[in-house]
């Protein structure tokens, strides 16, 4: 197997790059890759300025979150922006030039699922109007809302759907990080852990007519990335041993499968997968990154960037799922009758990960249809943890399923005359040698061959061609942010006279203030015979506890937890042989009371109510505890 390192390019990077700076025109920047190949910087031009100017000197689109592709010649990016020339949005490629086609739906570092050919989903920034919580802090905004792009009545592409949820809630969204579609009618989002105290990885499922909030329930471990192959949808998560599990095990599964065909309607964990070498715990590997053609799926991860004390070291760690594999007793790829696992470089191959990609983590990989190969997207564990350095060069790298490590490039950081690119981050190949790599600046290289440089399929749909998307539709529930156009002056106009009965003042009675209750809405359920699960909303931020007492005795509580303002639950698991008589949710406000007004002068309080669940039997001759409402927490 050949490793070609990174610093043995260093050594001749200044040369490379002085005779580029002498090569003439600045967007023919390229680096040589495998089968006449060529990697080269293919920046879209800038938008055009409110006056119609367009400027000729490409810069960076900004922080480009995703870039996706339903064929090769019609692909698509979100990015965050690049201040008043670029604005956040979506960006989309005909298979010769990019350009915008939306200034809506852009996220800071959002995804794209591609469900038909003119249909695809992105995960969106939300957007502002929502009032702030009661201590001013304004609902998170970043990836947590969704798009729906598709053919609208006018027979262009528009933004038909828009979903969002109200923030400091138990069922707001959270933030996403994957995305995929199996069809127009099966699009899966995934992303943050849920909030305390649930356990489960937050999941969001379109079903052909509308969202629904579907959780993995096992694990709180957050979802990193998604793909699909061959019917199934997996999803990669990140595993951390502080996360909230309901069941902690010894190698917790870093994959998750949907089957849609199978008797199970949720994810199940994969088993088995040949990720971890002797000593080293699962989480010393940061989440696996996927990506999928019509042969196998890859998935491909770096050390941790939070490295758990006493694990041996973790290095680049490479799997392949497939049908064929390479075969090291026959030097040559086999076909199995069913697709397993294999690794590709690990801590079992040689070298092993660590020696062939020493101190590197994994931005991203990208299977190479027609091949056995992925390409990678690479950087420093140092870059990683301290952020992107403006001057880092974007290191790629090309894998065979044999463990061959070929076409290690750092693609050229300067000598374009537009300053540093940055470092490399999402990478995709949409065909055989046809490939795209993003970097942290906001640039855009491509892959291909003279011949398909020189003869371009564009594609000519005008389903892509219309005007500029510039409206989203309104959030259901959710306020919308006030427009900043200034209302049409309509002083002059001569208006109808008022009704005579209107002209008369009428009395307004004077309104009291009364305060809310710190606590409210208090509902409860038995889970699986007994565990309790107490949901209830607070006024303002809190510590809250719950106290299970068998007359004078605790019998069960939880610990002293402190939410914000919104909805929340706890959960207590109880003993049957020594069934509380009384329950009691304490509370301490961390916040003033919120006052509102009423016309009922006088009034002085606002009635709650509790509901707990009938014990159906299940204890015979006890009665369900009653809430005890005079605990404070101090």
């Amino acid at each position: 197997m050949i490793s070609l390192r990174r610093t043995s390019l260093a050594l001749v990077r200044a040369l490379v790059f002085g005779l580029i700076a002498l090569a003439g025109s600045p967007l023919v920047v390229c680096a040589r890759a495998s089968e006449g190949a060529e990697w080269r910087l293919e920046q879209p031009e800038p938008p055009a300025s409110e006056g119609g100017v367009q400027s000729e000197t490409p810069i960076g689109l900004g922080r480009i979150g995703d870039i996706a592709f339903w064929a090769p010649n019609r692909g698509a990016l979100t990015t965050a922006g690049n201040g008043s020339t670029v604005p956040a949005g979506v960006w989309a490629y005909n298979g010769q030039t990019w350009h915008e086609i939306s200034i809506v739906c852009g996220a800071s570092d959002g995804r794209i699922a591609w469900a038909g050919p003119n249909e695809f989903w992105t995960i969106s920034d939300g957007r502002p109007g929502q009032a702030p919580e009661s201590n001013g802090d304004l609902p998170p905004l970043e990836d947590n809302t969704l798009c729906h792009f598709a053919v609208g009545p006018s027979g262009k592409l528009e933004v038909v759907g828009s979903y969002a949820t109200l923030g400091f809630q138990s069922t707001s969204y959270q933030p996403m990080d994957a995305a995929t579609c199996l069809s127009p009618s099966n699009c899966w989002f995934g992303g943050a852990a849920l909030t305390e105290p649930q356990v489960g990885a937050f999941q969001l499922h379109w079903n052909g007519k509308t969202i629904t909030t579907e959780p993995y329930l096992p694990e709180g471990h957050p979802i990193g990335d998604m793909a699909n192959f061959e019917g199934r949808i997996y999803e990669s998560v990140t595993l951390s041993p502080t996360d909230r599990v309901i069941k902690h095990t010894l190698e917790p599964p870093a994959l998750h499968v949907l089957d849609p065909e199978a008797s199970s309607t949720s994810f199940e964990p994969v088993l088995g997968m040949p990720l971890y070498g002797s000593g080293e715990f699962s989480s010393a590997l940061d989440f696996l990154r996927l990506s999928s053609d019509s042969n196998s799926i890859w998935a491909a991860a770096g050390p941790s960037l939070s490295f758990p004390e006493k694990s041996v070291p973790a290095g680049v760690t490479i799997l392949r799922y497939s049908k064929r594999h390479y075969s090291t007793s026959s030097h040559e790829y086999e076909e199995e009758e069913v697709p397993s696992w294999q690794q590709v470089v690990g801590p079992e191959t040689e070298p092993t990960g660590l020696s062939a990609f020493p101190d590197t983590v994994i931005d991203s990989v990208a299977a190479e249809p027609g091949t056995d190969s992925a390409w990678l997207s690479l950087t420093t564990v140092e870059e990683a943890q301290d952020g992107a350095s403006p001057v880092a060069p974007a290191a790629i790298a090309r894998i065979s399923g044999d463990g061959t490590i070929s076409d290690e490039l750092d693609l050229p950081e300067t000598g374009s005359g537009y300053g540093p690119k940055g470092d490399a981050e999402r990478i995709v190949c949409p065909a055989v040698h046809d490939c795209w790599v993003t970097t942290s600046r906001g640039w855009l290289f491509h892959l291909s061959t003279a011949a398909e440089r020189a003869s371009p399929q564009v594609d000519g749909d005008a389903v892509f061609s219309g005007q500029l998307i510039t409206e989203r539709p309104i959030d259901e529930s959710v306020p919308q942010q006030e427009s900043d156009v200034v209302p049409e002056d309509t002083s002059g106009l001569v208006e109808a006279a008022p009704a005579p009965e209107l002209l008369k003042q009428k009395a307004v009675k004077p309104l009291a203030r009364v305060q809310l209750p710190l606590l409210s809405n208090v509902r409860s359920r038995l889970r699986s015979g007994t565990t309790l699960d107490v949901s209830f909303h607070l006024s303002v931020k809190a510590r809250v506890k719950l106290i299970a007492k068998r007359h004078s005795s605790i019998v069960a509580k939880t610990a002293t937890v402190t939410f914000k303002a919104g909805n929340h639950d706890l959960q207590v698991r109880l003993n049957i042989h020594s069934w509380p008589t009384k329950l009691d949710l304490q509370t301490h406000a961390l916040a003033p009371l919120k006052t509102v007004s009423t016309l009922e002068s006088g009034t002085e309080t606002v009635s709650t109510s509790a509901a707990f669940p009938n014990l159906g039997g299940l204890l015979s001759g006890s009665s369900w505890p009653s809430l005890g409402g005079s605990g404070r927490l101090p």
